[in-house]
């Protein structure tokens, strides 16, 4: 059997019944991995309503007004579905800032009536003349959910329930800060920092918006939206996403199919390195251990391939409107994805400067648009603030760096590692600076890891710059491997999956390494695979001549990530390697309990502020109180705090108000009517004390309304 890679024939789609198999699959596939986890089934059937009525329809309705022609059905519904997140967010804010976030659920009715009222936007319901979609490529896309799927239900949602059961569960420390964000924006528009109430959230919060908007349309509670529902479908949709786009801007199907392989099943070359998140990333943790990260992809590729349109001189009004709506989405999603769009934009247009010799000024005009994106972003958004982030040259390949000459060691296990699977760039050749959709992809396949190289970030958040760089790079990487591969074949199948797993086994049957010792002793492993399997392929090129079984395996190399990552989740208690946070259940049962008994304007009290306490002084990453219970806490844990970020003393900072925080704890240890009153003019109506972490004065009781207990922690109604 033989399939062209750019077997996309403008034939009509027909009525076939069977075309839906795919999709159907891929659908149950992901609903039993989430009912396996726990998740109950009446939330699933609310969360799929949701996506369907919510986010698709009146977002493929919108897409379909703007877009120049039709192409696929999965792309109008894919491009359809990032549009209508978009829209979402615009109606949650205005809802909830009218404090209407109980009637968020009727926003959609206002898209299907206006196209179903207004004449000429009728013809959208119902389109015709779709390419038809290779039933191949359906279900190599269906296929890469389906592994992406099962990684995520090893090493994410089977590590962390959605409510502990247990006073010993342990869970990786961002995500109940990030949940406690998804919490305010329920009730809050713009939401302020929940650990510290009334402090301005200059953060890319929008993925965060979107969570607290899908618990409120679809009634599903929080915790199971974010712990469960929305990274799995935000996952599934980015994939797709991928491959819609990668077709449609090489105009090869299976380019596209390469290019969501390349991104969520290849994972870094050599991953297993003695040390977890080399060089500060690691893209499949990044899915679940930063959802905002895949949020933004969701916004990015669609906006990629717009700004593609735009490149080649094929834009039209839809085009411009469609690019603003991506943009303005981005702006908030992720930090790093309108830097990495003006800086393509930007390069592309200099290029084409020397090559044509003139200025293509729809490039400007677009780099321009996202110069006005990345300013309101910085000014409104961000208020300026820099997050910690600072101008220092090579500072993620630093530490692994001793003597002079373990830099170019380094640097190699860098490109290596971070790179490799952007080695079918190199198969374009000369095109890559002739053709000005690839000049595009290239530039923003270099812009990220550039700007991660420039960029230093006490946290490593100077990675994420590297991720948006993928969305480009996955791409014509793909591109690359299709010009190669003339016709598809099956013993190229056959060969990729075979090294893919011959690789895998060799590494979960490595013995484990002993404890780095020089530092760039976690860098070595890399150089070692790399010269183990350059020999080996140097000896198979002699007697197999075959560029394109070459190109797949050097693409291929970087396949065990993706297995090792969920195989080490088993080791760990919260699927990773990464700090953690102690999440007694009788915490979390405390502050559920105080979501389901207070209004969202109430402001709580804790006397918990520190995850641990040492020499150094108060670890304050504890945002429990605030997660669970999805309301503002007076003073909870405040490292996170953007004015925080960056500053002398890293986790251990002291609070920027101690007056405040003294007053916090004076109510708990020293209550007095006074102190207590003071209390309740900041808007505090509940303190909830563990007496675990500090027991509280036995004064309270009588000062405050004991409410609830379980042993561990109390609650006190004012």
């Amino acid at each position: 059997m033989t399939l062209s890679p750019a077997a996309a024939q403008p034939a009509v789609a027909t009525r076939d019944p069977w075309r839906w198999t795919p999709a159907v699959a891929g659908y149950g596939l992901v609903v039993g991995v989430l009912l396996a986890t726990g998740t109950p089934v009446l939330d699933v059937g609310r969360y799929t309503a949701y996506a369907v009525l919510a986010v698709l329809l009146p977002g493929t309705l919108v897409y379909r007004a703007l877009r120049r022609r039709p192409h696929t059905l999965v792309e109008d519904l894919a491009f359809g579905a990032a549009v209508g997140l978009v829209l979402e967010l615009a109606a949650w804010f205005v809802f909830v800032r009218a404090g209407l976030e109980g009637w968020l659920w009727v926003w959609p009715a206002f898209v299907v009536v206006l196209f179903a009222l207004v004449r000429p936007l009728r013809r959208h319901w119902w389109v015709r003349g779709y390419t038809v979609v290779p039933p191949g490529w359906a279900w190599s896309v269906t296929a890469v959910i389906a592994g992406f799927t099962l990684y995520l239900s090893e090493s994410f949602l089977r590590r962390n329930p959605i409510l502990p059961a247990s006073e010993g569960q342990a869970q990786y420390l961002d995500l109940p800060f990030q949940m406690s964000i998804a919490g305010a924006a329920t009730h809050q528009a713009p939401p302020e920092l929940p650990q510290v109430a009334g402090e301005p959230l200059h953060y890319h919060w929008f993925g965060f918006a979107h969570m607290g908007a899908a618990s409120l349309v679809s009634g599903v509670d929080l915790p199971t939206v974010f712990l469960r529902l929305a990274v799995p479908a935000l996952c599934a949709l980015a994939i797709v996403l991928v491959a819609v786009v990668g077709w449609r801007i090489s105009g090869r199907a299976y380019a596209g199919v390469g290019a969501a392989v390349l991104m969520f099943t290849i994972g870094e070359f050599g991953y297993e390195n003695g040390i977890r998140q080399l060089f500060g990333t690691q893209a499949t943790f990044i899915v679940w251990g930063s959802p905002s990260m895949t949020y933004s992809w969701v916004l990015l590729l669609p906006l990629i391939a717009v700004l593609a349109d735009v490149v080649r001189s094929r834009s039209e009004r839809g085009t411009w409107m469609l690019a603003a709506l991506f943009l303005a989405g981005s702006t908030g999603a992720k930090a790093s994805s309108v830097p990495v769009v003006a800086g393509a934009l930007g390069l592309t247009g200099l290029v084409l400067l020397i090559t044509r010799r003139r200025i293509v000024w729809p490039i400007a005009a677009a780099l321009g648009l996202a110069i006005v994106a990345q300013v309101f972003a910085t000014a409104v958004l961000f208020a300026f603030e820099s997050h910690g982030v600072t101008v220092k040259l090579l500072s993620g390949l630093e530490p692994y760096t001793g003597p002079a000459w373990s830099w170019p060691l380094v640097v190699l296990a860098f490109l290596l590692n971070m790179q490799l699977r952007l080695a079918g760039i190199f198969a374009l050749g000369r095109r890559l600076v002739t053709d000005p959709e690839k000049v595009f992809l290239l530039s923003g396949a270099v812009v990220g890891p550039v700007t991660y190289l420039v960029l230093a970030h006490p946290g490593s958040s100077n990675q994420y710059f590297v991720r948006a760089g993928f969305a480009f790079g996955v791409i014509l990487s793909a591109w690359g491997w299709a010009e190669v591969v003339s016709r598809w074949r099956w013993s190229l199948l056959a060969f990729a999956v075979g090294v893919g797993a011959l690789l895998t086994v060799i590494q979960l049957a490595w013995p484990a390494r002993a404890r780095p010792t020089p530092v760039y002793d976690p860098v070595l492993p890399l150089v070692f695979w790399a010269l183990a399997l350059t020999v080996v392929a140097a000896l198979l090129m002699v007697v197999w001549r075959s560029p394109a079984f070459l190109l797949t395996g050097v693409l291929i190399a970087g396949a065990p990530g993706l297995v090792m990552d969920a195989a080490a989740a088993h080791k760990y208690p919260n699927g990773g390697a990464y700090a953690v946070t102690l999440l007694p259940a009788s915490r979390v049962a405390s502050a559920r309990w105080v979501y389901e008994h207070s209004d969202p304007d109430d402001v709580l009290a804790t006397n918990v502020h520190c995850a641990q306490v040492s020499l150094k002084g108060c670890d304050a990453r504890t945002f429990w109180l605030s997660a669970y219970a999805q309301r503002a806490v007076l003073v909870e844990g405040w490292t996170f705090a953007p004015r925080m970020v960056g500053t002398p003393g890293g986790a251990e900072a002291p609070f920027w108000d101690p007056a405040l925080l003294e007053a916090n704890d004076a109510a708990f240890y020293e209550p007095t009517e006074e102190n207590l009153d003071a209390l309740r003019a900041r808007g505090v109506r509940w303190l909830v004390a563990d007496s675990a972490y500090r027991p509280e004065s036995p004064l309270l009781s009588g000062l405050a309304t004991v409410r609830y207990e379980n042993g561990r922690v109390t609650v006190y109604e004012l």
